[in-house]
């Protein structure tokens, strides 16, 4: 049986970022590293999408920023220009060949499917994998994205439309996504914040087609990528163990009212690399806890009142564009949080606190 110093369960985005971190920061010269993953090849199979609001080492990965961005509802539409934060979509798959090509140069890290061959009693375990539990009243954040190329330019690429509601809801909380990488070439994407087991929800296809020819007014286009998923919007229910860090959306890097994951991800990673000599006694690292009281007010609202949830988001992003970037990305201060809290309908926030 083989030992490590440290071992990391799940080669995706947050093992990957911190095995990449450790690396470059010289943290493996003397130690050994497992990173246990059962893919065995990596593909381009995700969007990452975040204000960049701080740095990460993964600027070449980037397909697109933008400055300006919209929000649409049947009651009206709102555009908010943004020249301090850019909004950023990283692509996958020069993501995972970025690290791959690094860390596989690094002989002290080795790759492993499973952990049958490994001693892990000794090891430091960076766990990614989280525990979701099977409460059937949980939300996710479930959708499908497709990437289409047409054959003329139909885009404008210097705004995407974060959220498009003017759609057909079902008694949940839908909205379309429209990331414009070119003029000719976009990621458009169905979203629902849902109960996950609502089959109903999840004609994904007919969603994303009749969008793009209703509302797009796109007859022509190619299918060049596809990806789907489901982010929980409920904390991960992983024990705190001496040994083992949570990390990723099993370490709490989610963030609830929006599915932001991957800058959280990486600031958890730096977070580690500065403590790294005291692991073992290392707190647990927390996006914040007003956040965490916030976002389940506002999950608890829009449980129980999803067609006031449209409204919502759109008074939300009438806010100062620093004001609402900060408050998404975990970066307010108390007067930006009171400003956003300001633009709730007061007594229904105020009943769900109660």
């Amino acid at each position: 049986m083989k030992e490590f110093d440290y071992v990391i369960l799940g080669g995706g985005c947050a093992g990957l970022s911190l095995a990449y971190e450790l690396e470059i920061n010289n943290k493996i010269k003397n130690k050994s590293l497992a990173i246990i993953e059962n893919r065995e090849e990596y593909n381009r199979d995700k969007t990452w999408s975040f204000w960049r609001v701080s740095d990460h080492n993964f600027d070449d990965c980037v397909i697109k920023s933008w400055n300006n961005f919209s929000i649409n509802t049947k009651s009206g539409s709102h555009e908010i220009l943004n020249k301090e934060y850019p909004y950023q979509s990283i692509d996958s798959g020069l993501f995972y060949k970025k690290i791959l090509n690094h860390i596989k140069q690094n002989k002290n890290i080795e790759f492993f499917v499973n952990s049958d061959q490994l001693n892990l009693n000794n090891s430091i375990i960076f766990n990614s994998i989280p525990t979701k539990g099977n409460n059937k009243e949980n939300l996710w954040q479930h959708f499908k994205g497709i990437e289409i190329e047409t054959s003329k330019n139909v885009f404008d690429n210097e705004i995407f439309n974060l959220m498009d509601f003017d759609c057909d809801q079902r008694d949940n909380v839908h909205f379309f996504y429209t990331l414009p990488f070119e003029k000719n070439k976009a990621l458009i994407e169905t979203t629902w914040l849902s109960k996950i087991d609502d089959k109903s929800l999840k004609d994904y296809d007919n969603q994303l087609q009749n969008y793009i020819l209703q509302t797009l007014k796109i007859r022509n286009y190619k299918i060049n990528y596809q990806e789907e998923g489901a982010i929980p919007l409920f904390y991960p229910t992983n024990k705190v163990e001496k040994n083992i860090i949570n990390i990723g959306s099993a370490g709490g890097m989610t963030r609830l009212s929006t599915g932001y994951t991957f800058l959280n991800i990486q600031d958890h990673c730096k977070y580690i690399i500065n403590n790294i000599e005291k692991l073992q006694s290392l707190k647990p690292y927390h996006i914040g806890k007003k956040y965490q009281f916030l976002d389940n007010i506002f999950l608890n609202v829009l449980k129980k009142y999803p067609e006031k949830m449209p409204n919502i988001f759109l008074n939300m992003f009438k806010a100062k564009s620093k004001t609402i970037i900060n408050f998404l990305s975990n970066k307010s201060n108390f007067f930006e949080d009171f400003a956003i809290v300001s633009k709730m309908p007061k007594w229904t926030f105020i009943k769900n606190i109660l």
